[in-house]
């Protein structure tokens, strides 16, 4: 099962929903691998934390060598690096992947990813992709490799508004290069439920007949200091209020739409 997290907006939750879920799926025994395609590298820093100075191969080195013929290539495998978390893998962003964009596009290696993950096909259970603020190369490149796309909301007019046009985007890679992906569903994050305007947002959204998932996840500190120690909630405290709707979350998805 291929999952890849995208929204087009900054700031809505992409790499801790996607590193809060994968820690689950990887805690309750699931092979999960987990891909940073966003140069700016929040999940390889998240799931890694100070071990991300002692990286010996990344994505960006994955990239570049699809641009460059050799004649002893890197097996995919090479790519992946275990986290201290068991059963949780991760192939780790760079900020080199910024400066790799426009020659993988202009190359077309936009399939490139799907080839790889199908490589790593027997070796894992479910695979979760993080994707930057943007739809380029990289986000494509996601979309078309995966199996369903959720898309964190953050409870503002902006992100509804933006909504729209993000779905259609999506369509339009399903409709052109990946006829089987689909639309799992929003993720309401950093909710407040005795504030007025999410309570609002979040209802037009349902009103609309759009895939909101169940249940919101809680605006919280605790998740700062989750990042600041690089340990995803399930375990950083388990029974905290916010690790227990991610718990929730997952197994809600895992019913509906597979491990």
């Amino acid at each position: 099962m291929r999952r890849v997290v995208f929204n087009q907006k900054g700031g809505v939750g992409k790499s801790t929903i996607t590193c809060n879920l994968a820690a689950i799926s990887a805690q309750q025994g699931k092979r999960t691998l987990v891909i940073d395609l966003d140069p700016q590298g929040n999940s390889t820093q998240y799931l890694l934390g100070a071990a991300v100075d002692d990286l010996e191969a990344t994505l960006a080195d994955f990239f570049d060598q699809t641009l460059n013929f050799k004649l002893n290539p890197r097996a995919t495998e090479e790519f992946v690096v275990a986290t201290p978390f068991e059963r949780l893998h991760v192939m780790p962003s760079h900020p080199l992947l910024e400066e790799l964009q426009s020659k993988l596009e202009s190359r077309y290696k936009i399939y490139k990813l799907r080839d790889a993950l199908n490589e790593l096909a027997t070796e894992y259970d479910c695979v979760f992709i993080d994707t930057p603020p943007a739809l380029n190369f990289f986000t494509r490149s996601a979309l078309i490799a995966a199996d369903t796309c959720l898309i964190p909301f953050d409870c503002d007019e902006f992100s509804r508004k933006a909504l729209y046009s993000l779905l259609e985007n999506v369509q339009e890679i399903k409709s052109d290069h990946n006829r089987d992906l689909q639309v799992e569903g929003i993720v309401v994050n950093q909710f407040q439920p005795r504030a007025s305007l999410p309570q609002k947002v979040v209802q037009e959204l349902v009103d609309e007949g759009l895939p909101v998932l169940q249940p919101y996840l809680s605006a919280s500190v605790k998740i700062k200091e989750s990042h600041e120690q690089a340990k995803p909630m399930i375990h950083l405290d388990p029974k905290h209020k916010l690790s227990q709707e991610f718990v929730a979350l997952h197994d809600t998805l895992a019913r509906t739409y597979g491990a």
